[in-house]
């Protein structure tokens, strides 16, 4: 019997405790859970992938059922790649479910074998995206509770 893979795509820029929320989440159904850190030409993120990297990998320490790599091109290539057959994607809020639905029916066009499964953030974690916790840090906001406290701090050294 092989692993299930199962491969959860983003940018995390910054990691988010809803983040993490659905990565627990997701290795519950999953052997195998890669976090695959989306590298765009066209958005600027506040870290760099390798930075991103180094976050999660800090927060998931030495559990070898979680992987995270970064990539670019098409996530069903890369999952493809990867062996995963699984694709997660979280949903806040109803407006989230429209666009990660139109993916979803592209990806399955693409890869039949890759199934995405979406999971719902918890109500704690439903307003909070990436964008809103960097404008709240550089407003000087207090994002604690948002997100890991070691990227509390590398978003207040960073503004």
């Amino acid at each position: 019997m092989t692993d299930r893979i199962a491969v959860y795509p983003g940018s995390f820029d910054p990691l988010t405790n809803g983040h993490l929320d659905i990565l627990a989440r997701a290795r519950r159904l999953a052997d195998r859970v890669i976090v695959a850190i989306l590298e765009q030409d066209q958005k600027t993120p506040l870290f760099s992938a390798d930075e991103r990297i180094g976050m999660i990998r800090e927060i998931v320490g030495g559990d070898t059922s979680i992987a995270v790599a970064s990539f670019s091109g098409l996530l069903v290539d890369f999952a493809g790649r990867s062996g995963a057959t699984i694709i997660v994607r979280g949903l806040r809020a109803v407006s989230d479910y429209e666009y990660e639905l139109q993916m979803a029916l592209m990806n399955r066009r693409l890869a039949p074998d890759i199934e995405t499964v979406f999971l719902m953030a918890k109500e704690e974690y439903s307003y909070v995206s990436s964008r809103l916790v960097k404008e709240l840090a550089r407003l000087g906001g207090d994002v604690t509770g948002l997100v890991p406290n070691f990227v509390r701090q590398r978003l207040a050294d960073r503004f």
